[in-house]
């Protein structure tokens, strides 16, 4: 057996390039621990991934997220509620989510609905409401045990979480619900909790309250509505509230201050979800990485330079290739920021 352990230790350190010396059995351990996990630690630049990229993949459970998160390449998450609450419990839900969420981006991109989809429209939402209000008990009662114990197993695989996003926070959740998503985050092992910008000025100060009082922070999500001065409010009113910044939307939006914007706030942004998508002249397109006019290259750079700690947070939304699927896709994007941080 001593001389197996031997040989593993001396062979993970070959891989890792390095030179066995006596002093090798040392720093052993650490590189037992950390073979063939994934690193997506890039340069400094922490390169992580909203799982709702792998929303088109056929299984949506917390075991089979890792299984895509890993087999990307990366080591650290923001984490969609539905793995997380699945995992822990929760009541599956009746509705056909991916219908609903297709439906109202067609709606939102100010395409005309069918009679019958505008009706299928407001079926699955007068569902989904039924549903949040059952889930919504659920989150009051659930316990904390399962959150610990999916922690363990994605660091156990090398993953971080640092960010989670349930739909706990929004502006009817109780302050019951808001605490549980909050606890839950922290079990996970995450920084913050994020969330559409609700555009509500009072939520934002309430939201930043219980993000004190839990030693939770938050980071608000914005689409095409951001701008320079989109998150004064909320981080006036708390130190606990950040940003959330999606750099992609702030593009197609037809900003040009994106890199003022990120030196300005930089020690407020908790996370930045990162895509690329042309300006309004061009568009508006979500294309593949290095096609758009979201300037990545620069924007990873800069972090590198500066020394940013937010992570940059793949977010697949470009149409996957045929032939391809989104672990695939989002590896692609892994394989790019490796090829442009320097």
């Amino acid at each position: 057996m001593e001389n197996r352990r031997k040989f593993l230790i001396k062979s993970a350190l070959g891989a890792a390039g390095l030179i066995a010396t006596p002093a090798w059995v040392q720093g052993a351990p650490a590189i037992i621990k950390s073979f063939n996990k994934p690193n997506s630690v890039i340069n400094g630049v922490k390169v992580g991934c909203i799982t709702y990229s792998f929303r088109s993949m056929p299984d949506q459970s917390a075991e089979a997220t890792l299984k895509y998160v890993t087999e990307a390449g990366l080591s650290a998450i923001e984490l969609m509620g539905e793995p997380a609450e699945s995992f822990a419990g929760m009541p599956k839900n009746p509705v056909n989510m991916r219908e609903m969420y297709g439906l109202f981006m067609k709606q939102r991109d100010g395409k005309e609905l069918t009679t019958d989809e505008k009706k299928k429209l407001a079926d699955l939402r007068a569902q989904n409401d039924a549903y949040a209000k059952e889930v919504g008990k659920w989150r009051t009662t659930a316990g904390l045990e399962p959150f610990e114990k999916l922690r363990k197993m994605y660091n156990d695989a090398g993953v971080e979480i640092y960010a989670f996003k349930p739909s706990a926070f929004g502006i009817n959740a109780t302050d019951a619900e808001i605490a549980y998503g909050m606890k839950a985050a922290k079990a996970l092992g995450a920084s913050h909790v994020t969330l559409e910008h609700p555009s509500n000025d009072a939520h934002t100060l309430r939201l930043g309250k219980l993000g004190q009082k839990y030693g939770m922070s938050v980071g608000y999500h914005g689409h095409e509505q951001e701008t320079f001065t989109f998150w004064d409010t909320a981080l006036k009113q708390s130190k606990r509230n950040g940003l959330n910044l999606d750099a992609g939307h702030y593009i197609a939006a037809g900003n040009t201050d994106l890199m003022a914007l990120i030196e300005k706030q930089h020690g407020r942004i908790l996370s930045m979800h990162t895509k690329d998508r042309t300006t309004p002249a061009n568009g508006k397109g979500n294309l593949a990485w290095g096609e758009g006019d979201t300037p990545i290259p620069e924007l990873l750079n800069t972090m590198k330079n500066k020394k940013y700690k937010f992570p940059a947070t793949i977010e697949l939304e470009y149409q996957i290739p045929e032939g391809s699927n989104a672990v695939k896709e989002v590896q692609r994007c892994v394989e790019f920021c490796r090829n442009v941080i320097k």
